[in-house]
C-alpha cells in the first residue's frame, strides 16, 4: 500500500503537465516514445538476459505493451478530445474493468457488472448534458481503451509476479519497458507527425514524466500491485482522481463547472463504489 500512496502523489501532476503544455503542442506519438524510450534507460541497464528466461521476457514485453505501449497511445490522444478534469474522472472505470477481469478468469459474469457500466455513463453524459460536442463521446471511449490496457496490465503483470514470486523484479523490469517502446516506435513511425517539443519547458516535462513518472513511477506501481489484494488494487485506482483533480482545478483549470463536474463525478463514483461493495459482499459471503 505504501508504494501504491507515494505514486499517486507522484502521478498526480501529470494529468495537468500532459494537458496543459503538451497536448496539440507536441506529436503525441512523438510525446509517447519519448516518454517511454526515457523510462526505459532507467531499467535496462539493469537487465540481466541469464536471469529471465525467453518465455518470461515475451511475457514481459507483451505485458508492457499493453499496459504502457498501447495505453499511451489511447491516454495521450483523449488529451486532444476532452479537458484533463474529464480526462481523469473517465479514468475512474479502471477498477470495474479490473473486477471484469478477475471475473472472466474465475469464468464468472453478471448482469450487474453491466447495470454499473450504464450508470457511469449516465454520470459522463451529466458532465456534458446540454453541451454537446462530436468529440466528447470518442473521447470518453478513448479514455476507457487506455483504463482497459492499464486494468489489464496490471493484473496481468500480478498473476506473472505470483508464478514467479522470487525473479529478480528490478533485473527483469527493462523487458516490460522494451515492449512499450516497441509499439509506441511503430505508432510514431506510422501515424507520427513532425511537431516537436520547441521550448526547454516541454523538453523539462517530457524527462519528467519519462524518468521519473514512468521509470520510476510504473516499476514501483507494478511492484505495489504484487504486495496487495485484487479489490485494494482496484480501489487504489481510484486514488489518482481526486489528486489530479485539486492540482488542475487548484493551480490551472479554474473556470471550469465544478458543479456539472461534481454532479456527473459523483454520479459516476457512486457507480464504482456500488460495484465495489458489491464484490467484497460476495467476496465474504462464501464459504472457505
Amino acid at each position: 500500500m505504501p508504494l501504491l500512496i507515494f505514486v499517486t502523489i507522484l502521478w498526480a501532476f501529470s494529468f495537468s503537465l500532459i494537458g496543459v503544455y503538451l497536448a496539440g503542442a507536441v506529436d503525441s506519438y512523438f510525446a509517447v516514445l519519448t516518454r517511454i524510450l526515457l523510462a526505459a534507460l532507467v531499467f535496462v541497464p539493469m537487465l540481466r538476459l541469464r536471469a529471465c528466461r525467453p518465455r518470461m521476457a515475451v511475457t514481459l514485453m507483451g505485458i508492457g505493451a499493453v499496459q504502457l505501449g498501447l495505453m499511451y497511445l489511447f491516454y495521450y490522444q483523449s488529451f486532444l478530445l476532452l479537458s484533463v478534469p474529464e480526462v481523469l474522472l473517465f479514468t475512474i472505470f479502471t477498477p470495474l474493468y479490473i473486477t471484469l477481469l478477475h471475473a472472466l478468469l474465475a469464468r464468472r459474469f453478471s448482469l450487474w457488472n453491466l447495470l454499473v457500466a450504464a450508470a457511469a455513463v449516465l454520470g459522463a453524459a451529466i458532465i456534458r448534458w446540454g453541451q454537446p460536442q462530436d468529440n466528447f463521446w470518442l473521447g470518453f471511449l478513448v479514455v476507457q481503451g487506455a483504463n482497459i490496457c492499464f486494468a489489464l496490465g496490471q493484473v496481468a503483470y500480478k498473476q506473472f509476479m505470483q508464478r514467479a514470486p522470487n525473479a529478480p523484479a528490478r533485473q527483469l523490469f527493462g523487458w516490460f519497458y522494451l515492449g512499450a517502446a516497441l509499439v509506441a516506435a511503430c505508432a510514431w513511425l506510422w501515424l507520427g507527425k513532425p511537431q516537436y517539443p520547441h521550448t526547454a519547458l516541454q523538453w523539462g516535462i517530457l524527462l519528467w514524466l519519462g524518468l521519473v513518472a514512468s521509470g520510476l513511477g510504473y516499476f514501483l506501481w507494478n511492484k505495489g500491485a504484487t504486495q496487495v489484494s485484487a479489490g485494494t488494487l482496484a480501489a487504489m485506482n481510484n486514488a489518482l482522481i481526486p489528486a489530479g483533480l485539486a492540482v488542475n482545478l487548484i493551480i490551472w483549470n479554474r473556470d471550469a463547472d465544478l458543479v456539472r463536474l461534481a454532479l456527473g463525478g459523483a454520479v459516476i463514483a457512486a457507480a464504482v463504489l456500488a460495484n465495489e461493495w458489491h464484490t467484497r459482499r460476495n467476496t465474504t459471503g462464501k464459504k472457505p
